[in-house]
């Protein structure tokens, strides 16, 4: 089985994260998409953080529950750092081929992540356009030390059976919707009035907030 893992707080879940999850499982040949909600991210801050059940909850809204498909797994583990999760899924299912899939942005932040090379050692890496950040991604300290260990984008159906370290850039059509970004737009329309999701998606794609 080959399962696609897409890491993050969800704070909250969106359009662009179905978008991802959709398309890394079609061009990665992925069986499913976990959308794996983190307790707390090391690298981000504790203020303005929803609490873990409401962003479970956002996360489970946009998975289908079969192919996409959020998960605590994460929390229930006990640990906080990517390295430590894939070593303990790797053991838990030892005849699943994981390929862990991060945006450009996350690319580009790769080398502050505790152990980093541990997580490049372990599991392939399938990486996802992201509005500004492609070219710094690409061009840095991650990606040029991992320089060996880059696939064509042709080799992405084949990516989560390749030997690791394995990693490839998926040129693909990019949403530019992120969480940052919806956030604002909620808080600068409930300072109005009441808003839904869907008001604040479409604000936040109009390029309020970033």
């Amino acid at each position: 089985m080959r399962i696609g893992i897409l890491g993050g707080s969800f704070n909250p879940a969106h359009e662009g994260h179905r978008h991802v999850a959709r398309l890394a499982r079609r061009r990665f040949a992925l069986d499913q998409v976990w959308l794996m909600v983190s307790p707390g991210n090391p690298l981000k801050p504790a203020r303005g953080m929803a609490p873990f059940a409401e962003r479970l909850a956002s996360a489970q809204a946009i998975a289908d529950g079969r192919r996409i498909v959020a998960t605590a797994i994460e929390s229930k583990l006990g640990s906080r750092y990517t390295w430590v999760t894939l070593r303990r899924l790797h053991l838990l299912f030892p005849r699943v081929d994981f390929v862990w899939l991060m945006g450009a942005d996350n690319l580009e932040d790769l080398a502050r992540w505790q152990r980093w090379k541990t997580i490049a050692a372990d599991t392939a890496l399938g990486v996802l356009p992201r509005p500004e950040h492609n070219m710094e991604a690409l061009a840095g300290r991650a990606a040029h030390r991992l320089r060996t260990a880059r696939l064509p984008s042709r080799a992405a159906s084949r990516l989560a059976a390749a030997q690791t370290p394995a990693w490839i850039f998926l040129p693909a059509a990019q949403n530019a919707l992120s969480a940052t970004a919806l956030r604002a737009a909620k808080s600068a329309a409930s300072a109005t009035g009441a808003v839904t999701i869907d008001a604040a998606t479409r604000s936040a794609t109009n390029g309020e907030g970033q």
